[in-house]
């Protein structure tokens, strides 16, 4: 069977919200042997970073902040939204700098820490059934303090220092929930 037997044509689409921060849509589509679906909610947000970071000690530089889907206060890595073009929002966006300069950005705006040993891992779709934003992440080995957090407004974080252990510690309890960055930690494999 080839792809062309799989993929759905999308009919029509509805923008339900479309502003600065997702295209949330409702769609109807046409299935491979002609069958009509509807309907099928996705959306758009920007493609974004993740870091897996760590301080000349080998300890990892991790975040702490409210995730308002779980409504919990979660540990996860430095991790942020590419810039995009001014009026370019959604879908295939211009960007207004690379994956790595974000992830620059991001370590030094949420830690305070910068690195200039980086290594890309991986961009994967950050959740392929749904969304068509794409997750991008990076080791950053030997990170050292250069200055405080710069965070934007609609940030509330602290970061914080942990062990190899104390990370692995937090995944076996159910404490490290962000998948992507359970993701970034695997691929990471004790490079950072």
């Amino acid at each position: 069977m080839d792809e062309k037997d799989l993929a759905w044509e999308e009919l029509k689409t509805e923008h339900l919200v479309q502003d600065e921060w997702i295209d949330f849509r409702r769609s109807v589509y046409r299935y491979p042997d002609g069958r009509i679906f509807e309907p099928f909610y996705s959306y758009s947000r920007r493609d974004y970073v993740v870091i897996v970071a760590s301080d000349e000690d080998g300890n990892y530089i991790c975040v702490r902040q409210f995730r308002q889907g779980i409504k919990e206060v979660t540990t996860e890595f430095p991790a942020g939204g590419i810039e995009r073009v001014e009026g370019q929002e959604y879908g295939s966006a211009e960007y207004a700098e690379t994956a790595l300069d974000a992830a620059k950005r991001e370590l030094m705006e949420e830690t305070g820490y910068e690195s200039s040993e980086w290594e890309h891992l991986l961009t994967i779709p950050s959740n392929a059934t749904i969304a068509d934003n794409y997750a991008s992440i990076f080791t950053a080995k030997n990170c050292r303090k250069k200055g405080g957090q710069a965070l934007d407004e609609t940030e509330v974080l602290k970061y914080v220092k942990l062990t190899r252990e104390e990370i692995e510690e937090l995944i076996k309890k159910g404490n490290f929930q962000q998948a992507v960055h359970l993701l970034a930690w695997l691929l990471a494999g004790g490079k950072a």
